[in-house]
């Protein structure tokens, strides 16, 4: 159970200063509440024997009052050194834990769902904050009033009478370590629905046009109610736990009551202690209650904590597959490209995705890349912008292998737009310069007039301080795309990665912005994926991918000639755009 302490040691030391001055608040607590029992205890045996006066009385009240004027100020000063310091944990391991997501690579993301991660930095840390807080103030305040209360009874009252009425205590050890057992048990598995729940929350509220496009509001609302099920008969399960320890800590002080009663008054009839010994005695009983009950909300706390601790330090265990080199290179020219890839396969999968695939590009020049879905483009990309490290094989820039490439300047250089198109939850302008924030509004509008958005946004109601919601969600399709298009070029990356970015806009619109592309790009190198084959035709060469491979390479007319695949889909998509133009005509 005390594991968790253990485990937080580092944090312990940390924060020993302040620690220290709550733990010597919480004792000095515990030796001045000892003392009011025998306040009272003598008062009562003084109207016993009728000896009260009223300056004995106003002395010992006045001492009541003093004791309860130092004891409030001890408590403040307890109660926000340790809560402080909790505080302070949670904010550490947060920030531990979104530095480790930003460090991760894709194989961590595709391992690991988006609501099992946000639990983690949530209810785990929630759990971990308890424990520097709540676990510390309980432990301390409970073992501290235990020891006093035990050697006031013992030494200043009577060892007799403490002795036969503590005989039930031991029984609480036992129970404590049984039960604690099962809570952690329990917990782990309440703590993996809630996982689950949080995972779903998730999935359909980024998902909810989805949901709403195929009808399937009522069913993903029943799912969810399964997972909220799910978590409430996970924490009953913790819960019943927990609630075994009242009924223990009940039959326990009953015990401890009886035998205090019976004793006390045999001891008194024999005079071995005063009335007011047994009154002060009942006072120190009383006082030992909540160490009792403690015990219970103790062991709760650590389990809780050691649970989540442990799913914290897993995750924070794992190590990204690809990271900088320890001697990167830096400063490149970023002049020429080279792909020298035999195979590649996904990590923890034996599929081959990608096999001999050979190119070298030049400042300059314009790679298309074709092929049905699913037949590489993607992954290849992947490679090129190091989401993954190639197997066997090599990619060159300048030279220079890429896994030696400093990672930071390899994502500042190698600009990659993708096909799902990220939007953050600010204004235009804010997602425009996101990798330059002190771009000129001038320079904004640059970059939104080649990417063919401009004149969009300005129709916004608020133009470029218009927000664009959670992922863009209050825009078009073509909207994000080409707003995720300004926000990469704005970074003016030597190399120019484009995994179908223009699918969301018509074939006119995609034409302007490649025309503008050229313009824009006189020099470094552009890389395109995309389904028109009338986009890439000025490309200086064509790959055509099949099953991970290369199946036809050259420019268009090379391809053209082949008669092969290419040749065939760029006739189709020729005589479907002669339909559609005809069909504009007849309107």
């Amino acid at each position: 159970m005390f594991q968790i302490f253990r485990k937080l040691g580092w944090f312990f030391k940390l924060r020993w200063k302040t620690y220290t001055l709550a733990i010597g608040g919480l004792i000095a607590c515990a030796l001045l509440s000892a003392a009011i029992p025998l306040i009272i205890g003598n008062l009562v045996d003084e109207m016993a024997r009728g000896s009260i006066t009223w300056t004995s009385l106003t002395q010992q009240t006045g001492l009541l009052l003093a004791i309860g004027i130092v004891m409030y100020g001890l408590r403040y000063m307890w109660r926000s050194n340790l809560f402080g310091n909790s505080t302070l944990l949670e904010a550490i391991m947060r920030n531990r834990l979104f530095d480790h997501f930003t460090k991760m690579d894709q194989k961590f993301y595709g391992q690991h769902r988006t609501g099992d991660l946000m639990a983690h930095a949530t209810n785990d840390l929630a759990a971990l904050r308890f424990v520097a807080g709540g676990g510390i103030i309980t432990l301390t305040d409970s073992l501290s009033i235990t020891v006093v209360t035990l050697f006031s009874m013992i030494f200043i009252i009577d060892w007799q009478l403490t002795l036969f009425t503590i005989l039930p205590f031991p029984l609480l050890i036992f129970v404590a370590q049984y039960l604690g057992k099962l809570i952690n048990k329990y917990f782990r598995g309440s703590l993996k629905a809630f996982s689950d729940m949080n995972d779903h929350v998730q999935e359909s509220v980024s998902g909810m046009k989805v949901i709403k496009a195929f009808g399937e509001e009522e069913e993903d609302y029943l799912d969810f109610v399964k997972e909220t099920d799910n978590v409430v008969e996970k924490n009953k399960k913790v819960f019943r736990i927990d609630s075994a320890y009242t009924p223990v800590i009940d039959v326990i002080t009953g015990l401890t009551y009886v035998l205090t009663i019976f004793f006390g008054t045999y001891f008194i009839q024999n005079g071995r202690i005063t009335l007011g010994d047994l009154i002060a005695y009942l006072s120190y009983l009383g006082n030992m209650t909540w160490p009792l009950l403690a015990v219970g909300r103790l062991v709760n706390t650590m389990e809780r904590g050691n649970a989540s601790y442990d799913r914290v330090t897993d995750l924070l265990s794992e190590k990204a597959s690809v990271v900088n080199d320890p001697n990167p290179v830096k400063n490149l020219e970023y002049n020429d490209l080279k792909v020298n890839i035999n195979t590649f396969s996904y990590p923890d999968s034996d599929a081959e995705i990608l096999s001999d695939i050979h190119f070298k590009l030049e400042e300059g020049d314009t790679l298309g890349i074709v092929g049905r879905t699913g037949s590489g483009k993607s992954s290849l990309f992947n490679l090129l912008v190091r989401n993954f490290d190639v197997e066997s094989g090599e990619i060159l820039i300048d030279n220079t292998p890429l896994n030696k490439i400093d990672m930071t300047e390899l994502n500042d250089r190698v600009g990659y737009i993708s096909q799902n198109n990220l939007l953050f939850s600010t204004t235009v302008r804010e997602n425009i310069r996101f990798g330059r924030p002190n771009m000129t509004q001038e320079e904004v509008e640059y970059y939104a007039k080649v990417a063919d958005v401009h004149e969009d946004i300005l129709t916004f109601s608020d133009g470029y301080d218009t927000l664009v919601g959670e992922r863009g969600v209050s825009l078009s399709g073509g909207q994000k795309q080409r707003i995720s298009i300004a926000r990469t070029l704005a970074m003016n990356p030597e190399i120019l990665i484009m995994d179908d970015a223009l699918s969301a806009v018509d074939a006119k619109t995609e034409q302007r912005i490649l025309t503008n592309l050229r313009e824009f790009r006189q020099k470094g190198i552009t890389i395109i994926a995309t389904h028109r084959l009338s986009s890439i035709m000025r490309a200086d060469e064509i790959l055509v991918l099949d099953n991970g491979h290369i199946s036809e390479r050259g420019t268009h007319e090379q391809l053209i000639s082949l008669e092969g695949w290419y040749d065939n889909m760029f006739r189709q998509q020729q005589l479907d755009q002669k339909i559609s133009e005809s069909g504009e005509d007849n309107e």
